[in-house]
């Protein structure tokens, strides 16, 4: 294998740490070319260093000599003092820088400089314990920061979750749990890996592992949508499990059900099932991930994790296919119904209604007009006027 280089790099957010004493270092997943992802921490004042250096390196392509060759991006320098308001605006600067920077031609995003600086270090995988003084505060940055910056989050403390059985990592970017484990889960994404630190240790778990300290986790799913939602199947997936679906790629299917264990409920036609979301793109996007799929595989269903240990007395409600499959039948038949016969429709109800219409109905009692002599003596002043 060739030297690695990186692929791509994320801004998650920065952390406010009180050890040896208060100051802010910003979040980085780092993803290599060996497919493998890492989180790393990084200061701005650091950053800025590494950014000069990288313009002294290639002074053509920071402008020095020409300012219209240049190509590196702009950084602005360090305040005097940097507080916590100029390293939260900062955020959306850095994160285009990092893009900017990932795709520089090969000698510059490549350069032993760059790799350097984003490799793993002691302090990034030995980040701030408890036992420290007090815990780091954690600012994440939004999905959608780019389109809207004053959408930053405020300071949260990171979700714990518990892991309810042993697992056992298959690649260096995934990490091992204990049944009883409590992590800090840091990113969670819908194809069901979430990235989870625990103490000195990061990397990807599958969601089906892990449940929320205060309940069953089916509050954070959505409920399922017999609409459905287009999706394209971007790899084959054969069946292992009876309620799961075996597709081919290309394939054109209805998401109805997104699970947090990343397994999805889809129809194909009429037919219901199990897949895994991470095969799946949305119909209409650019492929942007096809390639990586070869090399990565689906993480455990929950209804397979054997030995389960819950703290919870009260279970995950679970739906069975048949009622997916019950649901789903009943909505495209109403749908049929109001869009492709709507003359038919209304026969039904005309015929269901026809006895009830055919009965003879009985007409209420009209009571007799009160004589002139009943008036005169019964009603007010103002009635008996009228007669006279």
């Amino acid at each position: 294998m060739g030297d690695a280089f990186i692929r791509h790099i994320e801004l998650l957010g920065y952390e406010k740490r009180f050890f040896p004493s208060q100051h802010y270092v910003y979040m980085f997943l780092v993803k290599w070319n060996d497919l493998s992802e890492k989180v790393v921490y990084r200061r701005f004042t650091e950053i800025y260093e590494f950014h000069k250096v990288l313009k002294e390196m290639f002074p053509i392509e920071s402008g020095d000599i020409n300012i219209e060759n240049r190509i590196i991006p702009h950084l602005p320098a360090p305040k005097w003092f940097d507080g916590q308001r100029s390293t939260e605006n900062r955020q959306g600067t850095l994160a285009e820088y990092c893009y900017a920077l990932v795709n520089l031609p090969h000698k510059i995003s490549r350069c032993l400089h760059v790799v350097s600086f984003f490799k793993v270090r002691h302090d990034d995988m030995n980040p701030v314990t408890d036992s420290q003084i007090k815990k780091p505060e954690v600012f994440l940055l939004p999905k959608d920061s780019k389109q809207n910056l004053t959408d930053i989050t405020g300071p949260i403390v990171l979700q714990t979750y518990r892991a309810i059985a042993d697992y056992e990592k298959s690649s260096t970017s995934e990490m091992a749990l204990k049944a009883g484990d409590m992590v800090d889960v840091v990113e969670k994404s819908e194809n069901g890996w979430w990235f989870c630190q625990l103490k000195n240790k990061r990397g990807w778990v599958p969601a089906a592992y892990l449940e929320p300290m205060d309940g069953p986790d089916e509050s954070e799913e959505q409920e399922p949508n017999y609409a459905g939602e287009s999706y394209v199947v971007q790899k084959s997936y054969t069946a292992v499990e009876e309620d799961e679906l075996t597709l081919k790629e290309g394939d054109t299917i209805e998401v109805i059900h997104k699970l947090l264990d990343g397994w999805w409920v889809i129809r194909k036609d009429e037919t219901t099932g199990y897949y895994p979301s991470m095969y799946l793109q949305k119909a209409g996007e650019v492929n942007s991930v096809k390639r990586e799929l070869r090399n990565r595989r689906a993480p455990p269903r929950r209804s397979t994790i054997r030995n389960a240990k819950s703290i919870h007395k009260q279970g995950r409600k679970q739906i069975s296919q048949e009622t997916y499959r019950r649901n789903s039948k009943k909505y495209i038949q109403s749908q049929w119904n109001m869009q492709g016969n709507p003359k038919n429709k209304a026969n039904v109800i005309i015929e269901k209604n026809e006895p009830q219409e055919n009965k003879a109905k009985a007409q209420p009692a009209v009571p007799p007009r009160p004589s002139k002599d009943l008036i005169l003596n019964r009603c007010t002043e103002r009635t008996r006027r009228k007669i006279l």
